[in-house]
């Protein structure tokens, strides 16, 4: 399994991982649930090493199916209670950028 890096994704997507982090720290959120379509899912542990170095937070992927906004997962009680946010990331015919 290749592992993808994170200046690798950002020269073809624009996740916004900037708005991300900003979001995190103002709202002082510790822990997150990241969820990704089928194509993003490569990249799932790239992103979330990057967001760990510049965050103080906890995150969780999603591994599970997403076929859009509306496809939120559907997670044990326990777990649910501890979920700070969900970001769902995404590709739109805007993206990739090259």
């Amino acid at each position: 399994m290749k592992n993808y890096s994170i200046e690798e994704l950002q020269e073809k997507y624009d996740l916004e991982l900037d708005k991300v982090i900003s979001e995190i720290k103002k709202s002082k959120f510790k822990f997150v649930l990241l969820q990704f379509p089928d194509g993003l899912k490569p990249y799932a542990t790239a992103i979330v090493g990057f967001l760990e170095e510049k965050t103080n937070t906890e995150f969780l992927i999603w591994l599970g199916s997403c076929y859009g906004a509306c496809d939120t997962p559907v997670l044990p009680k326990d777990i649910e209670k501890k979920i700070d946010l969900i970001i769902q990331f995404g590709h739109n015919e805007m993206m990739p950028n090259y």
